[in-house]
């Protein structure tokens, strides 16, 4: 998810009109010698250096919750994902040298400016809305495309290491101002598989000692689905025995398709199914199925 969100970043402010213009100009690299010579390079255009300098478990919006969703006859459940605060420092670099006529750190001090009050002006960053109106890059995560991730500029407590970080980028390289921004992110954990689904349930009742008395009720539970395989809500299906003397049973799809009949009799039924806009459907079925499978779709 880190790299994702550091393209989402280049694209705010390659968008914002900051004078930035292009990908060249927004960078990721520590800002150490390299990055300087990287901005010498430049000639005489700005650039902005996001380095990520710590990642912390946001331990408030931590949720042990599960969900269990279905595909093909089997059943996933995939943890709530882990929400990571993502910590960057934002920098600005000018080419320039100072001369009597040309103060490069104003400029510098202009485009910080440019990238605090673009930040102020989202309170959480929506990918598909940052990216508007062109669509999101190829290979972008699909569940990340419409999350809102919550974004805090210019924490009060600032980063607590600033001296030490730039200790680190050479002994005669002096500090710059930065930007401290913290973006929430989330890293969604893998589905796994649960289990089969439970399409049949099959029940007997009986006197003890007389087999004779023996009943058998059967449950039986499928999904109904569109031509392209989606699940139909709010379908009504019609469940009929051939059998005389039993009667039909009727019921509504949820929310994801799923239909359950219950307390029927071993033998051959017929289920008709009725959605708007795909018309209704009557196909056979066997109680209890030889494959457990009662989905219906619609041709």
């Amino acid at each position: 998810m880190l790299s994702p969100l550091d393209n989402l970043l280049r694209h705010l402010f390659l968008k914002a009109q900051l004078g930035l213009t292009t990908e060249e100009q927004v960078g990721f690299q520590p800002p150490d010698q390299d990055w300087r010579n990287h901005v010498s390079s430049l000639q005489d255009r700005l650039a902005l250096n996001i380095y990520l300098i710590d990642l912390r478990e946001n331990l408030k919006l931590r949720s042990n919750a599960v969900t269990r969703t279905e595909s093909n006859g089997q059943s996933f459940e995939q943890r709530s994902p882990l929400r990571v605060d993502c910590h960057y420092l934002i920098t600005a670099w000018s080419p320039a040298r100072y001369t009597p006529a040309i103060e490069p750190t104003i400029d510098e001090h202009d485009l910080l400016s440019g990238v605090v009050q673009t930040l102020f002006n989202l309170p959480s960053l929506i990918p598909r809305e940052v990216y508007a109106p062109t669509p999101l890059p190829g290979g972008f995560p699909v569940d990340l495309a419409d999350c809102e991730l919550p974004v805090a500029v210019l924490p009060s407590d600032g980063f607590p290491k600033y001296a030490e970080f730039w200790g680190t980028m050479g002994q005669t390289h002096p500090w710059k101002p930065a930007v401290y921004l913290v973006v929430t992110t989330p890293f969604f954990q893998a589905k796994r598989q649960f289990g089969t689904l439970v399409t049949t349930r099959i029940t007997e009742y009986r006197q003890a000692g007389r087999p004779e008395t023996a009943e058998t009720w059967i449950d039986i539970g499928g999904t109904v689905r569109a031509p392209l395989g989606q699940p139909v809500a709010k379908a009504r299906v019609s469940l009929t025995p051939l059998a005389p003397g039993f009667g039909s049973q009727t019921t509504t799809t949820d929310g994801q398709g799923r239909f359950v009949f219950g307390g029927l009799r071993e033998g051959q039924h017929t289920i008709t199914v009725q959605a708007t806009d795909l018309g209704p459907l009557t196909t056979p079925i066997s109680v209890p199925s030889p494959t457990g499978n009662y989905d219906i779709q619609f041709p």
